[in-house]
């Protein structure tokens, strides 16, 4: 299993962001999470990237735990946060050959090649408009090819061109057994690239459902629904 979280809790004082979240992916499966503002998704995707702890539960990559073995769950997943923080003063090549010499391996002409940068690689990051930003973050989570991809929004921002290719390059990945998780408000795009999709709501799982299976209704259809509970 590439990612599971089992009875997940989040409590913020007396607010309870998730409750009893269970969920897992497996190697293979490119998973769309939606739902509505407040409805957890930042919660949750900040506990996989180690930057908030579960109040209970248990969140694995790979089967490694993240809370008591963060770096070794991070070595296996890459991430892309909604936003990301990059080294303003490198380039785009110099960041990447510096995650690949982190994480001890990787591909850097391939990362540049996915995300388009190719003819920017040696431009100063401080330089990059708001996409180009978010597809050097992109290039960073993919360039070691991890398991596991946790993306946060990575296809807001990006022109239509870039945004079909890396669309096939989660999909190729996918097909070679890795996993992607993909929170994003863009319903459509979702829906045209995932198998699976996973609706929060209240800090609830309250839908988790195979693409193919939505029919006529589609992943819109499916929220508007939700919504008009």
């Amino acid at each position: 299993m590439r990612l599971k979280l089992a009875a997940v809790r989040k409590v913020y004082g007396r607010k309870v962001a998730l409750e009893d979240l269970n969920l897992e992916i497996a190697a293979g499966e490119f998973v769309g999470l939606i739902g509505p503002n407040g409805a957890g998704k930042t919660t949750m995707m900040r506990i996989l990237a180690g930057q908030l702890l579960p109040t209970s539960g248990k969140v694995e990559v790979e089967g490694v735990d993240v809370v008591s073995q963060p770096d070794a769950a991070r070595a296996r997943m890459g991430l892309v946060p909604e936003e990301p923080a990059l080294y303003d003063y490198l380039t785009a090549r110099e960041f990447l050959e510096f995650v690949v010499g982190v994480r001890g391996k990787g591909d850097v002409e391939e990362a540049l090649e996915l995300s388009g940068l190719g003819v920017d690689a040696d431009r100063l990051i401080r330089e990059y408009s708001q996409g180009m930003r978010r597809r050097a973050a992109l290039a960073a989570a993919v360039v070691s090819r991890p398991p596991l991809l946790v993306l946060d929004e990575a296809l807001n921002g990006l022109d239509p061109v870039s945004s079909e290719r890396v669309e096939k390059f989660l999909q190729r990945r996918c097909v070679a057994g890795d996993a992607v998780l993909l929170s994003t408000h863009l319903l459509d795009a979702v829906e045209k690239v995932a198998t699976r999709i996973v609706m929060l709501k209240g800090g609830r799982v309250v839908e988790d459902v195979q693409v193919a299976s939505l029919g006529m209704e589609g992943v819109r259809g499916l929220f508007k629904r939700h919504m008009g509970e």
